[in-house]
């Protein structure tokens, strides 16, 4: 058992790096902003990109990882990470920038559906779900890392906009800290085995039983290997072309498989992660306040996915997708009625002199705005910061870890890798809509945050209604027993 935790925690330091490349971009919006000149629409654009090469990641590493390996495909992503990572700090355009962060979304994109796979193929079936689970710990942990580092650079530097080490601004060095552990996992995924059933998978069975007698014992280590046999005997080597079949054009499974990867990013999770400071700055908050606000996100968000792994493999996967998606739908929707009590005023908007703001805020002179914001009473601002910290947590008990978890295990052998791969490009085709449309949602007039958040509390409903009708428990089972169907 030993060695299966200190695998999985290699493995899972991609998911690490998946969170803190996701999160790192939150406290960079306004340098990005000045130092290139964006609108919105390009600011969203600055900031989605990294989602496009996530997507090519996803789909290019299942199938690839299928020819080459796992753990190869995992060093690839770590030497991206690496190239993201120093190049996005030195970029000095939007073009150059937007190059690097899909190079990091490569990276990220691979590593999402890598470590969930990895795990799941080395974890005896009765720990997976937890083991499964140290991914989204590791994502959220990353997250949190993200926000601290960008709140502390800040800081030091009094604003992210400001030079600080070296004469480069604040924004540049937070990019730049993510070289410390993307370097620590290259180094460490080269005294990691790979997947033993990838090794049967090419017909290597003595390195897959030394790997499964490690972690099973010996008796039960050769008995793996036979069923993993047995399971691809039956049919031929994976392929991509595996997930077709039927009038409904993909098998069944890999339909589940995009819908569980659509709904975790149509409940609007995304925006809290990369729009969290633009977000509480909107809702009245200062620069420092709302990075803080993310701090604390991502702290809570610790707790919760760290709740959901000490469960996950007591009350299923099923139940706990339902009770995050309820969760969910009633804390957006207190978000959503929280915004809609406030005034909302938008970029360009003048205000008078003399305006006061219920939180406060006196214009002394009249003021063309920059960006926009919700004039909120500090009880609804309360309300709004509560409830979005509770859906972050329910979201992190829920769907943040459960899903990661059954796209590892719920794949029969013959579709793991491919069908992990459709599922992963799905999921970040549905994370850069939600990333390009939120910023243009927030500046239309009679939209929003109100909408916004509205349309995220529907998608959960929708999730809600989902998870009752097409998923089903894979708890406990093995995954030699997992059907296509």
């Amino acid at each position: 058992m030993p060695f299966v935790i200190l695998i999985s925690v290699v493995a899972t330091i991609g998911g690490f790096l998946f969170g803190f490349d996701s999160g790192v971009i939150n406290g960079t919006v306004d340098g990005l902003q000045i130092a290139f000149n964006s609108d919105s629409v390009g600011t969203g654009f600055n900031v989605a990109s990294m989602l496009l090469g996530c997507a090519a990641g996803a789909l290019l590493a299942g199938t690839l990882s299928d020819l080459f390996g796992r753990r190869t495909m995992m060093i690839v992503a770590a030497i991206f990470f690496i190239v993201s990572a120093w190049g996005s700090g030195i970029a000095n355009s939007s073009g150059e920038f937007i190059i690097y962060r899909v190079i990091g979304g490569f990276a990220v994109g691979a590593a999402s559906v890598m470590a969930p796979a990895y795990i799941s193929e080395v974890a005896p079936a009765k720990y997976r779900g937890r083991l499964s689970s140290i991914q989204q710990v590791a994502i959220i942990f990353g997250l949190f890392l993200a926000f601290l580092s960008n709140f502390l650079i800040a800081g030091a530097a009094g604003a992210s906009t400001n030079e600080w080490l070296g004469g480069y601004e604040a924004w540049r060095w937070m990019f730049w800290v993510e070289l410390i552990p993307a370097g620590v996992f290259l180094v460490a995924l080269l005294f990691i085995p790979e997947s033993p059933r990838f090794l049967v998978a090419r017909d290597k069975e003595d390195k897959a039983l030394g790997i499964l007698q490690k972690v099973s014992g010996l008796v039960r280590g050769q008995q793996k290997v036979d069923e993993i046999k047995d399971s691809l005997a039956n049919d031929h080597k994976p392929r991509i072309t595996d997930i077709f079949g039927g009038a409904a054009v993909l098998k069944p499974i890999v339909w589940v498989g995009i819908g569980l990867a659509v709904f975790q990013q149509l409940v609007g999770i995304n925006v809290i992660f990369y729009y969290g400071a633009v977000l509480w700055q909107a809702a009245g908050f200062s620069e420092s306040d709302a990075l803080m606000q993310n701090v604390l996100s991502g702290g809570l968000s610790i707790g919760a996915v760290i709740v959901g792994l000490l469960v996950i493999d007591r009350i299923g996967r099923k139940p706990m997708l339902a009770i995050g998606s309820l969760g969910m739908a009633v804390t957006l929707g207190l978000v959503a009625y929280a915004f809609s009590t406030g005034t909302a005023y938008f970029d360009g908007d003048v205000i008078a002199a003399g305006t006061q703001l219920a939180n406060g805020t006196v214009y002394e002179v009249e003021t063309v705005l920059e960006g926009n914001i919700v004039d909120l009473t500090p009880e609804m601002g309360q309300l709004a910061l509560y409830a979005a910290l509770a859906y972050v947590m329910f979201f992190n008990f829920s769907w943040g870890p459960v899903m990661w978890v059954m796209l590892g295990e719920m794949f029969p052998n013959q579709l793991r890798g491919s069908g992990l791969a459709v599922a992963g490009l799905f999921q970040w085709l549905a994370n850069f809509l939600i990333t390009m449309t939120f910023p243009i949602m927030l500046a239309a007039k009679g939209f929003g945050l109100v909408g916004a958040y509205g349309v995220y509390c529907v998608g959960a409903i929708v999730s809600f209604l989902f998870v009752i009708w097409a998923v089903k428990e894979t708890k406990g089972k093995e995954l030699e027993d997992m059907t296509d169907h």
